[in-house]
């Protein structure tokens, strides 16, 4: 059975990518146990296993090579192995979810967020999947419209799920319900309503699930609320959630790896604002290796992280009444490069998926430049830019680049969906 399955995979896949047989290492494509939610208490049916070989051979082989090319071959597989499932029952429902799943992983990671988006409404759509593999899909799909900037779509994408769990008597079993929650209240914090925030992620801590993605987003509401000891709890537990756990259901911009990066630079910024600027800079180090390593040096993930480094650098200085300038604008510069900022007099769409992290570097670079008398004009207009691009609700501009004492109102970038909370 499992050496069929392998065949059938294999043939598949190498029918599929332009008729010529790509190399298949065993390693890669192996027989792949019943996926489990990550907590292990609600199980998914076992898909058709041709399917789950043809996900770990499309997956495998587009991010051998993290090329264009590799990543259209993989998505060529998914949709071969996506039009295979011809039947709509539980089992094919479930296959053709997590094809999509894939699908959408390969799409986003392709830099293709919006496409990545469809494929996670038809999993959405597919009413008789596993419950499980739904919630993967509407964590992801939440994530990646508020990675958009499509605010009201992921807020009403979470509270018509935390609905149907409600509705459909699924809110006695803890991990969904509370995952749910989760979900809504990440997507409010977003839009800056912190009470209707509070309302969903109070009592979080009680939970055995409180870990990974949940304590995550539970700890950046306790760190915008200002509850900094037990933000730090959450983020240690988030980081640990995700090292101990072995197999998950994840996808896109919440995935492990994701959740990982953004825990830690979560909790790097944490210290910088309480004033631990010692582990501060070893925290967001190790964030920014973290995220050189798996995206690339050149990826506009690590530009959000580099801005986290540089405003810690702004902190330091202003607290200990040093100079950094040098420093700061180094680095400043170089996340705006990564993130690809358009031009100080350029019109029309900035991007959407950064331009709150890409107003708040230039914030802090303006603030630079106009203690400069021979630079003070460019710091003007570049203090405009970022005050006419900065869309938080929740804190001003100004606000996000001053530490008051006591310490108030603070803001946090989260690496998974690059907003600032």
């Amino acid at each position: 059975m499992i050496h069929s399955a392998f065949k059938c995979a294999r043939a598949a896949a190498a029918a599929t990518i332009r008729g010529r047989a790509i190399p298949v290492r065993s390693s890669l494509v192996r027989y792949t146990t019943p996926l489990r939610w990550i907590h292990g208490e609600i199980s998914v049916p076992n898909a058709n296993h041709v399917a789950i070989q043809m996900v770990n051979y499309a997956l495998s082989h587009a991010r051998s090579q993290r090329s264009d090319e590799s990543y259209a071959q993989g998505m060529l597989v998914l949709e071969q192995c996506l039009g295979n499932q011809a039947n709509d029952d539980q089992v094919s429902q479930d296959s053709k979810a997590i094809v999509l799943l894939a699908m959408s992983d390969l799409l986003y990671e392709s830099g293709n967020s919006s496409e990545a988006i469809e494929r996670l409404k038809q999993v959405m759509s597919l009413t008789l999947s596993s419950l499980a593999i739904r919630v993967v899909a509407v964590e992801a799909l939440v994530g990646l419209l508020i990675q958009s900037g499509q605010d009201d779509a992921s807020l009403n994408v979470a509270d018509e799920f935390l609905e149907l769990v409600r509705e459909s008597g699924h809110e006695n079993l803890q991990d969904v319900a509370v995952t749910a929650k989760t979900i809504k209240g990440l997507a409010e914090l977003v839009k800056g309503s912190i009470e209707s925030a509070e309302s969903l992620f109070r009592g979080l801590e009680n939970h055995a699930i409180c870990k990974g993605n949940i304590a995550l987003s539970y700890g950046e509401f306790l760190h915008a609320t200002g509850s900094f000891e037990m933000a730090k709890e959450m983020y240690q537990k988030a980081i640990q959630g995700v090292s101990d756990t072995k197999e998950s259901m994840s996808s896109c911009n919440m995935n492990l790896k994701a959740v990982s990066l953004a825990a830690t630079f979560a909790l790097g910024q944490l210290e910088s604002h309480i004033g631990s600027f010692g582990d501060a800079e070893e925290t967001l180090t190790s964030a920014l290796t973290s995220a050189e390593e798996h995206y690339g040096h050149n990826h506009p993930k690590v530009g959000v992280i580099l801005t986290g480094v540089a405003l810690m650098y702004r902190n330091k200085a202003k607290q200990e009444r040093s100079s950094s300038i040098m420093i700061q604008e180094g680095l400043f510069r170089r996340a705006l490069e990564l993130m690809k900022a358009p031009p100080l007099d350029s019109e029309g769409i900035i991007n959407m998926e950064t331009q709150e992290v890409m107003a708040l570097a230039r914030g802090g670079y303006a603030e630079l430049l106009l203690i400069q008398e021979n630079r003070k004009s460019e710091g003007e207009k570049m203090k405009a830019w970022a005050e006419s691009a900065w869309r938080n609700k929740r804190i001003s501009l100004s606000e996000a680049l001053t530490l008051s004492e006591p310490l108030g109102k603070v803001a946090i970038i989260d690496a998974r969906t690059t907003r600032v909370l």
